[in-house]
């Protein structure tokens, strides 16, 4: 996504640091919806204590009254709330109904929030809920797949082998020539906590945690980077960039192939100051979204990444998260030359690498590996994708495109009329899937879609953020789904059992 929510966001001294965390509400794999959902999050953050807030639905017979209970599990103690009456004894929290808000009818929701202290720097999250003795975000495990299903097309995940891959006509293929559709999620984080001066990763990246996505019968890992953490660069602190950013990241992609998954390694971030239309900040670093990728770095980055990796057939490549040249001119034919070509574009100052730079830059390394390149519109417009498709003397280039619910191009009729002409001549990756409904109602469309078709996606995003903002897969690095994320968690083990 071209503005994912932050989990840790840089402070002033003596301000709020926000952060961003949720339990969300967890719908039952065969259609049951939970008697109710709360949907828990962490608003602001400083040292010894924090605010939040919780919202909770009843799905169930309407209430008169309602009490909330729940554990905190690292010592946090509520000082201070609103709307409703906040008490707790040892571990165990109450939030009992106000006397003008107990009417709780199904389907409705209420809101209350609170302050908090939390000693030792921890702030866990409560692990269940429940509304009036009623346990909420009751998350049944799929019983049989679902009979509309496609049959396995790939072998499971998980044999401890993560497939060398090529292009063959409009498929990738492995060593022996089976066809290897790559279906899994992104593991954001790499692309902004160094830049911010966090770390590198959001969140466990151990062999557990990459477990868990395994254990979603997931195949293949999209991986954000940061350009300038990458390069290490002056304005990255030195224990977040360079060799110990690119340490950490070799240790993931060992853990993600460790598991027989495909590790796809994407520039997210990267450098050159760009303040014109939809533009995601003003600073010439590499923290946020930039239309295009830079002359100054991005050749070299690539050529970093595609040297360190050049060994390692099963690492696939994509090169620049979500171009936006046609945001910066109304000329689409100057948009996509840019995009293509690179130099000087209209309406972006610095020196543009175009797609065909990195390209160049990852062949002339050495690296073979599968590329990825993504259209404009962040991505969602494969229009003239075929007509401006760069070079490559490989011959293992795939097309990229990222879709959302609320895309230009998130219809049938769309991907019929652009998205099918491009399939029928090149791989194509869905490298971003996702919604920001809390629910997959949209990429159940899109899978569907996909599936037919015999293509590639994954979704956004492995981590735990607010899914209505994000929108986040889980609300536990454990694999806990949320209502959102059990879309695609069931769905890729109904392909997988």
């Amino acid at each position: 996504m071209r503005h994912p929510p932050r989990s840790v966001l840089s402070a002033a001294a003596g301000a709020v640091a926000l952060v961003v965390s949720a339990v969300v509400p967890v719908v039952a794999a065969q259609g049951a919806t939970p008697a109710c959902t709360v949907e828990y999050s962490v608003t602001g953050q400083w040292d010894g204590g924090f605010q939040g807030s919780v919202k909770v639905t009843n799905n169930q017979a309407a209430l008169s009254g309602w009490k909330l209970t729940f554990d905190f599990p690292g010592g946090q103690k509520v000082t201070q709330g609103w709307n409703a009456k906040w008490s707790q004894s040892g571990t165990a929290v109450t939030a009992a109904n106000e006397s003008w808000n107990g009417a709780l009818g199904t389907g409705t929701s209420v809101s209350a929030g609170f302050l908090a202290s939390r000693p030792g720097g921890g702030n866990a999250a409560p692990a269940a809920f429940e509304l009036n003795g009623t346990t909420c975000n009751v998350d049944p495990e799929p019983t049989t797949p679902p009979p509309t299903d496609p049959p396995p097309t790939d072998p499971p995940p998980g044999d401890g082998t993560a497939p060398a891959l090529h292009v063959s006509g409009t498929k990738l293929v492995d060593a022996s020539g089976r066809t290897r559709r790559l279906l899994g999620v992104n593991r954001s984080g790499g692309e902004f906590m160094c830049v911010q001066g966090h770390g590198i990763w959001d969140g466990p990246v151990d062999d557990a945690a990459i477990e868990a996505i395994a254990g979603w019968k997931a195949n293949a890992v999209r991986i954000p980077l940061n350009e300038e953490c990458w390069l290490g660069l002056p304005d990255i602190k030195p224990e977040y960039g360079g060799t110990n950013y690119i340490t950490a990241v070799k240790d993931l992609v060992a853990r993600v192939e460790a598991h027989g998954m495909t590790p796809i390694l994407e520039m997210h971030w990267s450098h050159g100051q760009y303040t014109g239309n939809s533009a995601g900040c003003s600073d010439v670093h590499a923290t946020c979204q930039k239309p295009m990728p830079d002359m100054s770095y991005a050749p070299s980055f690539w050529a970093s990444v595609a040297g360190t990796f050049k060994d390692d057939p099963a690492a696939v490549f994509d090169l620049f998260n979500e171009p936006y040249p046609d945001r910066a001119t109304s000329s689409t034919a100057d948009a996509w030359k840019c995009w293509r070509d690179g130099g000087t574009c209209p309406g972006i100052a610095y020196e543009v690498a175009g797609m065909q730079d990195l390209v160049d830059s990852v062949r002339g390394a050495g690296a073979k590996n599968v590329v990825m390149a993504g259209g404009l519109a962040y991505a969602n417009d494969l229009g003239q994708w075929p007509a401006y498709r760069p070079t490559d003397p490989a011959g293992n280039l795939a097309a990229a495109y990222h879709v959302y619910n609320f895309n230009t191009c998130s219809s049938e009729s769309c991907w019929n009329s652009t998205l099918a002409p491009v399939a029928a001549q090149v791989p194509l990756v869905a490298g971003e899937v996702g919604e920001n409904t809390c629910a997959h109602r949209f990429t159940d469309q899109v899978m569907k879609w996909f599936d037919d078709r015999g293509l590639s996606y994954l979704g956004w995003t492995w981590n735990t953020w607010d899914c209505s903002s994000g929108p986040s897969l889980i609300s536990s690095y454990d694999g806990t789904p949320t209502a959102y994320g059990a879309g695609l968690r069931d769905h890729l083990r109904a392909l997988n059992p």
